[in-house]
């Protein structure tokens, strides 16, 4: 009985979901963008104001990163700007399910190309390292589109028939979904395969399967999962990272490859998984309202910043 009444309310979310996606769907396309962004500035402002537990993490997690940095009016432009973008990030998904690859295209600019160029030409596979920063839904149909098929690293949706959705739109694009729980065999052999794999690698973990690094200069945990698969295929890592350009338009930017072979093997994985961090803080810094603060990244060394 239980079983059944958790199926039918599963059911019930599901719907409400796909009702939700229907209608908002209908929404973005038929409302024209100098109605949309006023409309996108009042939910985040609304949610800036009445979300009072992500932004409290938000807020937490700034005046943290950036200590004696920024002044409060900064960091709190930073919040504001920040659900904007998570408000804009929402539109997108929504707009990009049926978007052709020339279309997803036209909305990407790639910058340090040559970067990926030369990673791809080395013959060796390649990981892409990055982060929840920007569009980063766009990010993985972008290279899609441009370079092949590509397996990124995730969990599914709660809702079964929004993951059925996206499912669809990625297959078009040759993007294979691969479960980050117990996806070890999944990834080795999309990674032999030759397919671009993406990993986000910038939130918090459990303590067994992390490892320290710095990230703004403050301890936190980081999953070492790209150095270890990479140490054992021999692949690069290219750190990348979506953000945005312009009105419509976002920009790529590829950051120098970290190569497995530089270190030696027996602190190899620690100095890949650094050179991570400090590649996704770089990214960060240079658009820190595009990044995920909305995570307690910093709570393993420092759970007492979330408190107060």
């Amino acid at each position: 009985m239980l079983s059944q009444t958790r199926q039918k309310g599963y059911l019930m979310r599901d719907l409400f979901y796909l009702w939700l996606y229907r209608f908002f769907k209908f929404i973005f396309t038929v409302t024209p963008a100098f109605l949309l962004d006023p409309f996108l500035n009042f939910i985040a402002f609304l949610f800036y104001k009445f979300d009072a537990k992500h932004t409290k993490i938000i807020r937490a997690n700034l005046n943290f990163a950036y200590a004696g940095e920024l002044t409060a009016a900064q960091k709190e432009q930073i919040i504001k700007d920040t659900y904007r973008n998570y408000a804009k990030f929402a539109v997108n998904f929504i707009k990009n399910q049926n978007a052709s690859k020339e279309k997803i295209l036209e909305k990407v600019e790639f910058k340090n190309l040559e970067i990926f160029k030369n990673a791809l030409t080395s013959g060796r596979p390649i990981i892409v390292q990055t982060a929840h920063y920007g569009q980063w839904e766009l990010f993985s149909l972008a290279m899609a589109a441009k370079f092949g098929g590509v397996s990124i690293v995730g969990r599914a949706l709660d809702s079964a028939v929004m993951q059925r959705i996206l499912a669809a739109n990625r297959t078009r694009f040759d993007i294979e979904l691969i479960d980050k729980m117990g996806g070890a065999k999944q990834i080795l052999k999309a990674v032999r395969a030759r397919r671009l794999v993406g990993i986000l690698v910038d939130q918090n973990t459990a303590k067994e399967e992390g490892v320290e690094v710095k990230f703004f200069g403050r301890k936190v945990l980081h999953t070492p999962a790209v150095s270890i698969f990479a140490q054992k295929t021999d692949a690069l890592i290219v750190p990348a990272f979506i953000r945005e350009k312009g009105a419509n338009l976002s920009e790529i930017c590829f950051f120098p490859s970290i190569d497995v072979r530089d270190f030696d093997k027996e602190d190899a994985v620690l100095k890949a998984t650094q050179a991570q961090s400090d590649a996704t803080e770089a990214a960060v810094r240079e658009k820190p309202d595009e990044y995920f603060w909305f995570h307690k990244r910093f709570k393993h060394f420092n759970e007492e910043i979330y408190k107060c």
